[in-house]
């Protein structure tokens, strides 16, 4: 059986932590951070973990990282 591929932009966009949640980047920061509210953009910073479904579909990408 041949080896299972990686997604090349999934292993570039979210790491895997020692308890198997997946971390990712904060989303709606690329453009419009005017009208964000301060809060927001402190809030904002850094990365997330991500939700159980999205978690789910990462993990498919990334067979490995398990």
């Amino acid at each position: 059986m041949p080896k299972m591929k990686t997604k090349s932009s999934a292993k570039k966009r979210f790491k895997v932590t020692a308890t198997g949640k997946v971390v990712g980047g904060q989303a709606g920061k690329r453009h419009g951070m005017i009208k964000r509210s301060n809060d927001f953009i402190r809030d904002a910073r850094g990365t997330q973990v991500l939700s159980k479904p999205d978690q789910k579909l990462v993990k498919l990408y990334m067979p490995y990282d398990r």
